[in-house]
């Protein structure tokens, strides 16, 4: 759904999906858009994480799976998406991914855009990525940034959805959330405001020494630290 999504988990497939190739676009990127795009379209096999910038007016051959990790603000958004794989003939699968919560969504969809839709039962034996996701944060404050802006624009964007009678954000499981993005302790930001979060337990490592593995942007970070005490 954001830019700092694609970002975060774009970094994180590569360092959980091994020999296949993972790339990454967004809005925020213009002049590196094409290039990637055209990149991936000649690729045998991979992975495209992106935002709606991709959903229509593209056209990838081959397309085997859409994943809908964030249901689309607006329906026809969905079918559109949907519309990337399965094309000119050829076979595809789409799948989104629901709260129970948020399942009067098929509803919605079935009724707006004529799309039925079948319940994909959860898989069994799912590896738990968490801790490594937690670990590569704490190795690098690069990856501790980029979900902890990840988390902030998911919520800002789930706020904002156009279906808010049934993607509420008052219903939404914060720390579930948090712990869905690996993070390492909560942001400060209004809409967690007065909450507390029980479920939720923040490393006890004082997350303002994770230094970055690029050594520049780290000789940057400690500058501007000297410059503020």
């Amino acid at each position: 759904s954001t830019c700092a999504c694609v970002e975060y988990y774009g970094k994180a497939l590569e360092s959980l999906i091994k020999q296949v190739k993972i790339m990454s676009i967004h809005g925020k990127m213009k002049h590196k858009r094409n290039k990637i795009f055209t990149e991936f379209r000649k690729l045998p096999g991979g992975i495209l994480v992106c935002t709606d910038v991709m959903a229509r007016g593209i056209d990838i051959p081959e397309v085997h799976w859409v994943l809908q990790y964030d249901p689309p603000s607006s329906a026809s958004a969905f079918v559109h998406r949907c519309g990337r794989t399965a094309r000119i003939g050829n076979v595809g699968s789409a799948l989104v991914f629901l709260l129970p919560m948020e399942e009067s969504y098929i509803n919605f969809l079935s009724i707006n855009q004529k799309c039925p839709m079948q319940e994909m039962k959860p898989q069994t034996n799912v590896l738990d990525l968490l801790p490594k996701l937690k670990s590569m944060a704490l190795a690098d404050r690069a990856v501790f940034e980029k979900g902890m802006k990840a988390f902030v624009s998911y919520v800002q964007a789930y706020a904002k959805h156009e279906c808010n009678l049934i993607f509420r954000i008052k219903d939404l499981d914060f720390a579930s959330v948090a712990k869905g993005f690996a993070l390492l302790k909560m942001p400060k930001m209004p809409e967690l405001r007065g909450k507390c979060f029980p479920d939720f337990t923040p490393v006890t490592v004082n997350t303002d020494s994770i230094s970055f593995k690029d050594k520049n942007r780290e000789k940057q970070r400690q500058k501007q630290l000297e410059q503020q005490r």
